[in-house]
């Protein structure tokens, strides 16, 4: 139980959250029906991603509609994704933690974030084995 915890820990930490996601700012309460806004600096610019907390059961699951703000794209409901987190024990002290993101608006924004996701999966791997 104490893996799922430190995970879950590390998926809505602000300060854990700057570690893995390009340095990003993140504002949230994380109950359901509360904004997220993720604050990126990246060459230069600065980018708002954001989204809509839409589930969330402690320890084990959380899932938010998502709208990034480098995608280009208007900031309406049909340009935003579901992002869901699973995280579930599998052995005493083996954890598995699930991405998964759905309803990509184009190939392009499908592929950025495939690109991210590696080194943001590797982060996060590298905290919760501290």
């Amino acid at each position: 139980m104490q893996a799922l915890k430190k995970i879950w820990i590390i998926l809505t930490d602000p300060a854990l959250i700057s570690n893995y996601l390009f340095g990003a700012e993140t504002m949230t309460d994380w109950k359901v029906g509360s904004p997220i806004s993720f604050i990126i600096k990246f060459d230069a610019q600065t980018f708002i991603d954001k989204g809509i907390v839409v589930e969330n059961i402690k320890n084990h699951l959380l899932e938010y509609k998502y709208w990034s703000g480098f995608c280009g794209l208007e900031d309406k409901p049909e340009n935003y994704s579901l992002v869901t987190y699973k995280v579930q024990i599998m052995e005493n002290i083996i954890s598995q933690f699930t991405w998964t993101q759905r309803r990509f608006v184009s190939e392009e924004s499908r592929k950025n974030s495939e690109n991210g996701l590696v080194s943001i999966l590797e982060q996060i791997k590298v905290l919760s084995e501290r």
